[in-house]
């Protein structure tokens, strides 16, 4: 027996991109920061961020593009997949990602829109992931 379920609650790094392919289904990327705080042993604040990359298809990844925006916060059930694929100069790239089964969308946007302290902010800076053009969907 296995399981590959994922359940995260983050906030996004930035606007989500929606793309259409040949074929007609929609697809939906973006990056969602989730962020551990601790005290370590000198009683000083610590905290780290970790990055994923959520990807979402069909009717789903529509409703993502429309109503998702950069420190938004969201819901993901999922699973992980790794997939690989190679760049213009011919190098093996992997990228791991969560496929989003379920997205719920936390907070209203006008919610969002109110904060007086800006969300991202917190993150630290985004991660730099390979040109979305050299991985193919």
């Amino acid at each position: 027996m296995s399981l590959n379920k994922v359940m995260i609650i983050g906030r996004l790094g930035n606007d989500p991109e929606l793309k259409t392919l040949t074929s007609g289904s929609s697809v939906c990327n973006f990056n969602l920061a989730t962020s551990e705080r601790w005290n370590d042993k000198e009683g000083q604040k610590q905290e780290r961020t970790e990055w994923h990359r959520i990807v979402a298809w069909g009717k789903q990844a529509e409703l993502c593009g429309k109503y998702l925006s950069k420190g938004r916060q969201v819901y993901i059930e999922g699973k992980l997949q790794t997939r690989s694929w190679e760049d213009q100069q011919g190098q093996k790239k992997y990228t791991t990602e969560i496929i989003a089964n379920s997205v719920q969308f936390l907070g209203s946007q006008q919610q969002q829109a109110s904060q007086q302290a800006p969300a991202p902010m917190d993150f630290g800076p985004e991660p730099s992931f390979e040109a979305s053009e050299d991985i193919p969907f």
